[in-house]
């Protein structure tokens, strides 16, 4: 239940923040997010099929 309630916390920071910046630097954000998530799947997936 802590855990819960401590994720919920935090992504309610995060979105509060997000709200404050301006369109460009979150959409900036997000596809550097996008990106970096996207080159550890493909790292992920080539080393499980070596």
């Amino acid at each position: 239940m802590f855990f819960l309630v401590a994720v919920l916390l935090l992504l309610g920071m995060v979105l509060g923040a997000v709200a404050h910046l301006p369109v460009s630097s979150s959409v900036l954000a997000a596809v550097g997010i996008a990106v970096w998530l996207g080159i550890f799947a493909l790292r992920e997936r080539h080393a499980r099929r070596s």
